[in-house]
């Protein structure tokens, strides 16, 4: 039987160490030892992710006695629904759900009244952080500015890569000589 953590951050830029340090204090104040740790960069807004996939498999074979998340809204933002289907789903199969920062026991006798408060308040953050995104691109669309992550390819970069393309070479090799991604140099293609 293990005790396991499950880690989750929205993008490549964020650090998850600040969960990590967390759960394990709280684990080690409550005399646990974690010896499984689940991590990944992805958003809580799908429920469907590699790594809570392996959590809810392992808790379902019985490998997993105890998960400790940071918050709940670590494992799903996608809704009461989603979220008591999770937590239950780790119930039934024996897993007990610690949650460090959101100060609430999540097995008591409200513990479904809490759950369903914390994951409703959880989607409405991110319907929040989904509103300002698009305000956001409003505004700087209004002010006739492009939206999103700068272009990878200035004009000689353009250049570079018409010219490497007319000598015949593939979106492979083009990708390794101007080094960045196979996708960048295909979309460069497609746009050109």
């Amino acid at each position: 039987m293990t005790i396991s953590a499950y880690c989750r951050v929205s993008s490549r830029a964020q650090d998850l160490s600040t969960q990590r340090h967390a759960i394990e204090r709280a684990a080690k104040a409550r005399g646990d030892a974690i010896t499984d740790w689940r991590s990944e960069k992805r958003s809580g807004k799908l429920l469907a992710r590699p790594e809570l996939d392996r959590v809810r498999a392992d808790a379902r074979a019985g490998k997993i006695t105890k998960l400790y998340v940071y918050r709940l809204d670590r494992l799903t933002r996608s809704g009461i629904r989603d979220t008591l289907e999770v937590v239950q789903e780790l119930r039934q199969n024996g897993c007990e759900v610690v949650s460090i920062a959101d100060g609430f026991d999540l097995n008591g006798p409200a513990a479904e009244i809490v759950l369903a408060v914390l994951s409703w308040a959880s989607q409405m953050e991110r319907l929040a952080i989904n509103e300002r995104i698009s305000a956001a691109r409003e505004r700087v669309e209004s002010e006739g500015r492009k939206w999103g992550r700068p272009s990878r390819f200035d004009a000689a970069g353009l250049s570079k890569l018409k010219a490497l393309r007319s000598e015949g070479r593939s979106i492979r090799e083009i990708a390794v000589a101007l080094k960045v991604p196979r996708s960048t140099v295909a979309r460069a293609i497609a746009s050109v």
